[in-house]
Formats: structure tokens, sequence, C-alpha cells
């Protein structure tokens, strides 16, 4: 079986490099803020993010930012 890049499973170190974020930003951003992609579990102590849901969720940041920018 191939993993396509999409497909890509971020552990919560990863995330962060990814973002551009420290590793407490990430986890307070999945507490606090609304529709920030939620992880899903790979066993009893190992979770991550898939990298679909984080680049789906970064477009729509950007996109909120732009409507905002030109209002």
């Amino acid at each position: 079986m191939t993993t396509t890049h999409s497909s890509a499973i971020f552990r919560p170190k990863d995330a962060a490099a990814f973002l551009g974020v420290a590793l407490s930003t990430v986890y307070r951003w999945e507490r606090d803020l609304q529709g920030f992609p939620r992880r899903v579990k790979l066993g009893p102590r190992v979770s991550g993010w898939r990298l679909s849901d984080l680049e789906a969720w970064l477009d729509k940041q950007a996109a909120t930012q732009r409507m905002e920018g030109a209002a």
C-alpha cells in the first residue's frame, strides 16, 4: 500500500512545525479554536493530525483573512 502526501499523519511536533507555531500553541488551538482539526487516534497512546485536515484549515483561515481585509 502506498501512502500519498495528502493522507500523511502529522504527530504533534510535526504539526507544530508545519503550522510554524509552538507545540503549546497547537494544543491551545485544538482546545480553544472552533473548527481546528481533531486528532485521529493511531493507537492507545499515539495520535496525530491528517495533513489534508491541516491544509484545509489553513486554506479556510487564509480565505477568512482575505475576506476580512476586503471589507
